[in-house]
């Protein structure tokens, strides 16, 4: 083992963060870090593929784990809720950080990190590891350097199918506050949340102007008896004029793996971006763009050589993400959707529920940069339009700290 290795802590070891385990566990093995502990309120169990190496501790309380272990790095896999709190902590504690998406609820809490980040010197990493594809840079580059000609629009569209077990996973699932603090566990800001952010890249990446949101509309639905929207549409403009449309569904009656279309003076590009196939202007088929850069590497390439490597995912580049979460959360409560456009199948924790048509609409809506409600020629119309959050304020406090 490599005594040099920067000492990495993983605070949330079960759930999600089984695939964080995962990725340490390789490098662990290869000697690029020391995993030296993990955190978890539930019993950690040895993965086959990522067993808990000897000498690395187990705990329950963040407190103790970063007394204990002392790490240089600690990567942050629980609730959105508490990413505040714990970050703050590892930031003081002397660590830099990898935060899961969504990182914070709230731009309050965002300023307090970014103030906390700069007092101690720290730096943090947010896990919308989208943003480390290559066939997302390939997109980005291509835009950026102006081969595709002006960019007229963006849409990104997603249609998954969640389970009753997906909604019992956790006592914040599907809630907008649990106990006095902001959750928002709905479709756009967790399971989408990457679909909003690659968004805002492209944006950033089309006007250069990473902050400028001038408007924003909302409109939130639900199937299921739940607190949040399990489908939603989102539409905001960039810059002083570029339209952006987000439309996403937990309900899908097909599925629509989450697809990237950007609207351009040459056609439009699009990017599959579970998968990274991509197709630009001017090809005839979608190909596989293969490559990522783990955003863990790249911190510890960062902290390596902060000069010379910069991070993907810096705090400060997720906050129109974290503004628009707060928007979310100022919404209406979603609309309920008429029992008659859905359709239930399966049992206990595999009960599924099917919006008819969710899909198309959701599809649509990228293609058309519409909002759901503006598509009246669906079949599931019957449950359109909804209340509507329009116009809200950003101007230029967005823009600073």
């Amino acid at each position: 083992m490599n005594s040099t290795a920067p000492r990495v802590a993983l605070i949330g070891a079960n759930g999600h963060g089984r695939w964080h385990r995962r990725v340490i566990g390789a490098l662990h093995r290869t000697g690029q870090v020391r995993l030296v502990g993990l955190c978890d309120l539930a019993p950690i169990t040895d993965l086959p593929e990522a067993p808990v190496p000897p000498g690395a501790g187990v705990f329950d309380d963040y407190r103790d784990l970063l007394t204990v272990t002392g790490p240089d790095v600690v990567v942050i896999c629980t609730p959105p809720h508490t990413h505040l709190e714990l970050a703050v902590a590892a930031a003081r504690a002397g660590a830099d950080l990898l935060l899961e998406k969504p990182p914070l609820p709230s731009l309050t809490a965002h300023a307090r990190l970014v103030s906390v980040l700069a007092s101690t010197g720290r730096v943090c990493q947010v896990g919308f590891q989208a943003l480390g594809s290559a066939a997302f840079g390939r997109l980005t580059g291509a835009v950026t350097a102006g081969r595709l000609g002006r960019v007229t629009g963006i849409g990104v569209a997603g249609a998954w199918q969640r389970p009753d077990s997906y909604y019992r996973r956790a006592p914040w699932a599907g809630r907008r506050w649990l106990a006095g603090a902001p959750v928002v566990d709905g479709v756009l800001v967790n399971p989408f949340a990457h679909a909003v952010m690659l968004a805002l890249a492209v944006a950033e990446a089309a006007t250069g102007e990473p902050f400028a949101i001038t408007e924003l509309e909302l409109e939130l639905y639900r199937a299921r008896p739940i607190e949040v929207d399990d489908t939603a549409g989102m539409r905001f403009r960039a810059g002083p004029d570029l339209p952006v449309v987000v439309a996403a569904t937990l309900c899908g009656d097909e599925r629509l793996a989450g697809t990237l279309t950007v609207h351009t003076e040459q056609g439009r590009a699009e990017l599959e971006y579970t998968t990274d196939w991509l197709r630009l202007p001017g090809e005839r088929r979608a190909r596989e763009v293969p490559g990522r850069t783990g955003l863990l590497e790249n911190l510890f390439a960062h902290r390596a050589a902060p000069e010379a490597v910069r991070l993907l995912v810096p705090l400060e580049r997720t906050r129109p993400f974290t503004w628009l979460v707060e928007q979310v959360m100022a919404a209406p409560e979603p609309v309920a959707v008429d029992p008659a456009f859905q359709v239930v199948s399966g049992e206990g924790g595999d009960r599924v529920v099917t919006v008819v048509g969710a899909t198309g609409l959701v599809r649509r809506a990228a293609e058309r940069l519409a909002l759901l409600r503006e598509l009246g020629d669906g079949p599931a119309t019957g449950w359109l339009p909804c209340r509507t959050a329009t116009n809200m304020q950003t101007g230029t406090e967005l823009a600073q700290d």
